[in-house]
């Protein structure tokens, strides 16, 4: 038994209480007691303690791309270029290294689960590791040694187009067709207790019409989470009703994708009817406007999202930044540039969307609030940093005004992975700073190359 002694807490249904005492056992939270003099035995967290925050949508080795990509014009398919001159470098042993500093960097922003959305699968050329699942397993070693739960969404991606073959680094990406596709991501499996292997489509574009409903069947009979991403772009939309004569939501919708289960990524572009169909169907969409600025995609319909049905959440995606409080924030002010209007979102909203919302969008219902019987997953926000500093112990303090940079302190599972801002790796790989340098060096000599995005 561990307990926590937090001098504020954010506790369901969005109310904060001070002086509130933590006990956990085997990693699950016991009991909650509030106006409670610090025990002796108890570990004291300063400031304002929420649930762990889930980071939903993560491609883990757009990391090395940061600060690499801004030079002269271009748009998201010229830096989809760069992106691919990343992955073709990559090996299990590189990719293990990368992933691991950046989801420590993730820890360090208070993110305790991340949803990996894998499609680098097999050396280039396409051919397969000895291990199938190699660069997967590299994948869950990483969030092991960071500390942080994991989704492993293993993505179908199988088409280079509409109907078009794989060519060059996607190569790597193609397991043949969908049914290859189901048999390797039927061997792939890590921890029960902190890894979850759910499916993704890559997109309509990478999975012919006539196979997305093997992936969705696939993930049905295994009860897990389906992710894909969906009309990021103006071209995407075009191209499928050019080849298809509807919306790339409708080509899903018809094919069984959608559900209380599904969870579009982005989801940018879409019409009235698109926006129907997610909410009759509960379908979930993780929003990462952090990326969908630096790609300039624009700004997608939250608000009418909302209030259609379709529960929210929130992803770092091309790690951009990896700041959660950020990327809830900005579905707020977003949608007052798209509408005018201000308070769509109010931050306990937000800070759901970054908590127990996106747990369940990557198949962890257990997880996300701090009440009896959920996971122990604690994230302490520093209340006086120059940031939060006279701001109060709120929702709206840590949504609006604080930073991952603010995050002192993390315990996932009830095992202490931050303590006052220092990642536990440290002391076996190095300080996170150093392991993500070294790491994006491996991987990036011939990036520059490329060009300009």
């Amino acid at each position: 038994m561990t307990s926590w002694w937090c001098e504020y807490a954010w506790l369901p249904p969005g109310r904060v209480a001070a002086r509130t005492l933590i006990t956990a056992t085997q990693g699950r939270i016991t009991a909650v007691d509030f106006d409670v003099d610090p025990p002796s035995d108890a570990h004291r967290l300063s400031g304002l303690v929420i649930p762990g925050l889930a980071n939903v949508h993560s491609h883990a080795f757009h990391r090395a791309l940061r600060g690499r990509t801004h030079g002269g014009n271009g748009d998201f398919w010229s830096w989809r270029e760069q992106m691919y001159a990343v992955a073709d470098r990559l090996d299990p042993q590189t990719y293990l290294a990368l992933a691991r500093a950046t989801y420590a960097e993730m820890a360090l922003a208070g993110v305790t689960c991340v949803g990996e959305f894998h499609y680098l699968h097999h050396q280039r050329g396409g051919v397969p590791y000895s291990d199938p699942n190699a660069m997967g397993q590299a994948l869950i070693e990483a969030a092991a040694q960071a500390g942080v739960r994991l989704t492993l969404l293993d993505t179908c991606y199988v088409a280079g187009g509409f109907d078009q073959p794989l060519a060059g680094p996607q190569l790597r990406f193609g397991d043949g067709d969908a049914h290859q596709w189901a048999a390797r991501a039927e061997a792939l499996a890590g921890p029960a207790d902190r890894v979850r292997v759910g499916a993704a489509i890559h997109s309509v574009r990478a999975v012919p019409a006539r196979e997305l409903a093997v992936v969705a069947q696939w993930a049905a009979a295994h009860g897990v989470p389906l992710h894909f991403h969906l009309s990021e772009q103006v071209a995407e939309n075009a191209a499928c009703l050019a080849r298809h004569g509807v919306t790339p939501t409708r080509l899903l919708a018809d094919a069984g994708a959608l559900g209380s289960t599904s969870v579009a990524v982005h989801g940018t572009h879409l019409t009235d009817d698109d926006v129907a169909l997610f909410g009759t169907s509960t379908t979930g969409v993780c929003f990462c406007p952090s990326t969908e600025r630096d790609l300039a995609d624009g700004i997608g319909p939250a608000g009418a999202l909302r209030t259609a049905g379709s529960p929210l959440s929130l992803g770092s995606d091309g790690q951009s930044v990896i700041d959660l409080f950020e990327e809830a924030r900005s579905l707020e002010l977003d949608e007052r540039l798209a509408t005018n209007r201000r308070g769509t979102f109010d931050a306990a909203e937000l800070l759901g969307a970054a908590t127990v919302v996106g747990h369940r969008a990557l198949g962890w219902p257990d997880a996300g609030e701090l009440s009896v019987g959920m996971r122990a997953d604690l994230v302490a926000v520093d209340l006086e940093s120059v940031r939060t500093a006279g701001c109060g112990p709120t929702a709206a303090t840590v949504v609006f005004a604080a930073a991952a940079a603010d995050v002192t302190d993390v315990v996932v599972d009830g095992q202490v992975v931050v303590a006052s801002g220092r990642h536990r790796m440290a002391g076996e790989f190095g300080a996170v700073g150093t392991a993500l340098r070294d790491a994006i060096a491996a991987v990036t000599t011939d990036v520059a190359s490329v060009g300009p995005a």
